[in-house]
């Protein structure tokens, strides 16, 4: 079956972010909570699949996945972009039933 939901394995992580002021200095570090974090099953895709808010701890998971390859995005202030904003990318593959998958935490600029 092709990657998705319907399957037993999870991919999760923790979305943290940096505070810069308008001149550009770091005014403060937390987790960033209620933040949008976004699935792709498969590739190829320009689209998501899926979305999850992170909890209170920058915290998120997708779970009940089967085997395949995921890429898992969020977005990112960027000063330097013509849309004020840049997308960060993590790709995984699932390669068997019940796996937990932890990804590096994303570190976002806001």
């Amino acid at each position: 079956k092709p990657e998705g939901e319907g399957g037993t394995s999870t991919i999760s992580g923790k979305v943290f972010a940096q505070d810069y002021n308008g001149s550009g200095v770091l005014q403060g570090e937390f987790f960033l909570a209620d933040e949008d974090v976004f699935i792709i099953y498969g590739e190829g895709d320009n689209y998501y699949d899926d979305s999850y808010n992170t909890s209170f701890d920058g915290s998120y998971r997708f779970q009940y996945l089967r085997p395949g390859i995921y890429t898992v995005f969020v977005y990112s202030d960027c000063i330097a972009c013509p849309s004020g904003t840049e997308a960060l990318s993590q790709t995984v593959e699932i390669s068997g039933n019940n796996e937990d998958i932890i990804l590096d935490q994303f570190v976002v600029r806001r």
